[in-house]
């Protein structure tokens, strides 16, 4: 319920104003009279009518009341909302080669730490098909476009360095997620890569396969992972057993600058896990899923309900006052 008019319900402050009114005015036209004894009036209970005397002073202001209710114009009505959501389908494209074991992300290798901020930014996504393409010399699909975010988190859990033979292949990376996004129906793609190496396997030029995205009006944002100057990189001697090695971080950071450009997507450097994090958490701000909220109100007038009680108290009240509560002056 609503009130159309709702400003005329500070009329409702006069009701107080005439109620003092009535009451000042009643205690002018007392009168005394001069008793020389007490006893015998003092006794006397009032009669029905000085007992309810102010009855028809209350049945003129509810009726007041009522009016100013009716004048307000009383809605009863019914809302409805529509919802309209339009996601936007992600293909999340993950490098797991052999330099992902580089521990420059501590306490975590760049792959465990990819994989923990990659679970953060799918559970804050709603309503997005999310699919993951992992990559080193080859590339596959992991999990195709899907809003199953359990599924998807179970299959990014399974990921790790080794299940393709070693390499980078940036290009079929590209292409690969391109053509799971090329069917989808939805205005916005786009494709997160993220790497930590130079493309240097697969017979697709990455900057070839970016431009066959941006044909296909896909955006891509590249993530280039590793601290400056290289990191520690863990081996197994079969002498000595595991052991750590230097290795220098090299990442093609022009050609993923190029292929962000190319498709109007942006670059990112990832120096740590926290900076990881924070590109992740700007990408998805820059991707935001469109909700729009319709409303729909249909109302009815409730007005006549009030002015008919309203005349039939006023009328109870007139009727009162000019015959068993009439005063004489």
């Amino acid at each position: 319920m609503r009130f159309a008019n709702p400003l005329f319900l500070i009329l409702l402050g006069i009701i107080p104003l005439l109620v003092w009114d009535y009451f000042r005015h009643g205690k002018l036209r007392e009168v005394g009279i001069v008793f020389s004894d007490i006893s015998i009036p003092k006794n006397i209970r009032p009669g029905f009518r000085v007992k309810y005397r102010h009855g028809p002073m209350i049945l003129r202001m509810a009726a007041i009341f009522i009016f100013i209710l009716a004048i307000a114009r009383p809605q009863a009505g019914q809302k409805e909302e529509e919802i309209i959501t339009e996601g936007i389908d992600i293909m999340l494209t993950l490098d797991i080669s052999g330099s992902m074991k580089a521990e420059d992300f501590a306490p975590q290798n760049r792959l465990a730490a990819a994989k923990d901020v990659l679970t953060e930014f799918i559970k804050s996504r709603h309503n997005d098909k999310i699919g993951l393409v992992v990559f080193s010399r080859y590339s596959f699909t992991q999990c195709p476009l899907t809003l199953d975010y359990g599924a998807l988190l179970e299959l990014l859990d399974k990921i790790d360095i080794g299940m393709i033979e070693d390499g980078t292949a940036i290009g079929m990376a590209i292409s690969n997620a391109v053509n799971r996004l090329r069917d989808s129906e939805v205005k916005s793609r786009i494709i997160i890569l993220l790497t930590d190496g130079v493309n240097n396997a697969g017979k697709i030029d990455p900057l070839t396969a970016a431009k066959a995205a941006k044909a296909l009006g896909m955006r891509i944002y590249t993530v280039g992972a590793g601290k400056p100057g290289g990191a520690m990189y863990p081996i197994e001697d079969p002498i000595f057993g595991k052991r750590y090695v230097h290795m220098d971080t090299e990442i093609d950071e022009e050609l993923l600058k190029n292929i962000a450009d190319e498709t109007g997507g942006l670059y990112f450097r990832a120096k740590d896990k926290d900076g990881l994090r924070e590109i992740y958490k700007t990408i998805g701000q820059l991707e935001k899923t469109r909700i729009e909220t319709k409303e729909y109100a249909n109302y009815t007038e409730l007005a006549v309900f009030f002015i008919l009680p309203g005349f039939i108290l006023l009328l109870f009240e007139i009727t009162l006052a000019n015959t068993l509560f009439r005063k004489i002056p």
